[in-house]
């Protein structure tokens, strides 16, 4: 919905946007944008398989775009960037779905900030929209009411009743977040999970991770085994000790380890531990 919403309420007078293509979410939000305005793809990383993010160098915007949009984080290719895009005086729109309460972020370098509440805040079903004040009310004349974002800012996010459960199970995981620290003590959660599976990876010829280091996932973990005729076993064992949904997306094979906030740190432990003694046995 917000990949429609965005260039319903953000193209104005304009009639390009500029898209980042990084991965299957990133393919998403083009598709649907082109149903409004001319996409100028500023970066394509298709060519070698979604395995790292464009540099600030190699993006070509163009400074009479509408806004430029990019997705933080890719969860099926397991690809993040690591650096936040300079678009001069173009509005900057960041899905960050997969990413959002992970670690601190700085909101001010954002136009607009959206995320689905369904890895990191709570039930699917639940979008955040954090937006500058400047850019509402430009929504084209045929823009549905609901899509507005005037509308929602206007009405205290109740123009229609809202999904009160969702609503109810994200405020108690905002108090989950600050018991723990909040958003600084998140991050640096987060980043020892993601070093220690990223560790157990590049230690082993039985592992491989795709992705350039630099724009390695902290969310989403893809590894490959060296004999994909094991997966089926690697998976089984696995589901024997309770580590489920390891299974990757079936674009990519392989495995996935989604270790988003709500994964405790012993949970990354405990598949390490499981990958190392399947190794063993099986390398």
């Amino acid at each position: 919905m917000q990949f429609a919403a965005i260039p319903l309420n953000l193209l104005g007078d304009k009639t390009s946007a500029d898209y980042l293509n990084t991965g299957m979410w990133s393919k998403k939000a083009i598709a649907e944008a082109k149903r409004y305005c001319d996409v100028n793809l500023a970066a394509d990383t298709s060519d070698n398989g979604f395995t790292t993010v464009p540099t600030q160098a190699e993006l070509k915007l163009n400074p009479d775009a509408a806004y430029v949009h990019y997705v933080a984080n890719e969860t099926i290719g397991g690809v993040e960037f690591d650096y936040i895009p300079e678009t001069g005086d173009v509005p900057l729109i960041a899905d960050m779905s997969s990413t959002i309460l992970s670690r601190p972020v700085d909101v001010s370098k954002f136009a607009m900030i959206y995320a689905g509440a369904q890895k990191n805040i709570g039930p699917a079903g639940l979008c955040i929209v954090i937006i500058r004040e400047d850019l509402l009310g430009k929504a084209a004349a045929q823009t549905p009411t609901l899509l507005n974002y005037e509308t929602h800012a206007t009405n205290g996010s109740m123009y229609n009743t809202p999904p009160t459960y969702s609503w109810y199970m994200a405020g108690l995981v905002f108090e989950w977040i600050k018991e723990r620290g909040g958003l600084k003590a998140m991050g640096e959660i987060n980043g020892r999970k993601a070093a220690k599976l990223y560790a157990a990876i590049d230690d082993s010829d039985f592992y491989a991770n795709p992705v350039t280091k630099a724009n390695r996932s902290w969310m989403n973990v893809p590894f490959t085994l060296a004999d994909a005729d094991l997966d089926a076993a690697f998976l089984e064992g696995a589901a024997e000790q309770g580590l489920i949904t390891l299974k990757g997306h079936r674009s990519v094979g392989g495995m996935r380890a989604s270790i988003y906030n709500a994964m405790p740190e012993e949970g990354v432990d405990a598949l390490v531990a499981y990958m190392q003694a399947f190794e063993r046995t099986q390398g």
